[in-house]
């Protein structure tokens, strides 16, 4: 028997979902909470199988890193009505397992939340083909910190003030990034960070916490949310998917319906 915990501040959408859990072979709800800090405390306590997470703006990324942080066991299911390729990527990192709609019906509800008890990843049909035209880069915590800065509109010699570090170096990361990333300058590579880091602000992610703050006159303090994956669509001759990358969105996409 899966343990099932609820998030969500809409008792309407709590009504529903209890009913349709009620008679759900496998699967028993054991708390439905409204406030996220209470939620959290519910997860240490009640160390429940899945976290059903309604993705209202008091959700946000630190808070999600909080639940995987403190039940590193649970299965976080996002709940929502839309969500991005980008986002999708990095929430992932996060410990979600499973991006559930607001518009899938009872019967799919149970089928996603049951695949993900054992273990599987569920997202829907249109999010998975997403998924088939993009390519992820790992970022280290530096070339974080260049991608965040470069996408504020920073030029190498306010980056390299940012950093503590010399404008020379700042050039040989940069171009070692173009590389990485396979950009043939600045101005693209901020644009893939831009983008990336508005989905992250999309979860609730303020500016001041997921960006370096930049001053030119006082000593650098930085504090921020990294952006730890860069999610970037491929080239439309590129985009035809390799039988491995087939096999891993076959298995992303199991026992998924089309929304």
């Amino acid at each position: 028997m899966a343990r099932v915990a609820l998030f969500t501040d809409e008792p309407v959408l709590a009504t529903g979902f209890t009913a349709t859990l009620a008679s759900a072979p496998g699967l028993e709800l054991v708390s439905v909470v409204q406030d996220p800090e209470r939620f959290i405390a519910v997860l240490q306590q009640a160390q429940p199988d899945i976290a059903v997470i309604d993705l209202i703006p008091e959700i946000t990324f630190s808070l999600l890193a909080r639940m995987h942080r403190e039940a590193p066991e649970c299965r976080l299911v996002l709940w929502t009505r839309a969500i991005s390729m980008e986002l999708a990527y990095q929430v992932m990192e996060l410990g979600v397992r499973g991006i559930l709609k607001k518009t899938l019906p009872p019967e799919l509800v149970v089928k996603c939340l049951t695949k993900v008890a054992a273990g599987e990843l569920w997202f829907d049909k249109s999010l998975t083909a997403s998924f088939l035209t993009a390519r992820t880069v790992t970022l280290t915590n530096r070339e974080s910190q260049l991608v965040m800065l470069l996408a504020q509109g920073l030029k190498n010699k306010e980056i390299a003030h940012a950093l503590n570090i010399s404008e020379g170096t700042v050039k040989v990361y940069l171009s070692r990034l173009f590389q990485k990333v396979g950009v043939k300058d600045r101005f693209e590579l901020a644009l893939y960070g831009l983008r990336n880091l508005q989905n992250l602000q999309a979860l609730g992610v303020a500016p001041g916490e997921l960006l370096p703050a930049f001053a030119t006159d006082r000593p650098r303090s930085v504090r921020y949310q990294p952006l730890r994956t860069l999610v970037l669509e491929r080239p439309p001759s590129v985009r035809k998917p390799a039988m491995a990358e087939q096999n891993a969105a076959a298995s992303l996409a199991a026992g998924n319906q089309r929304i």
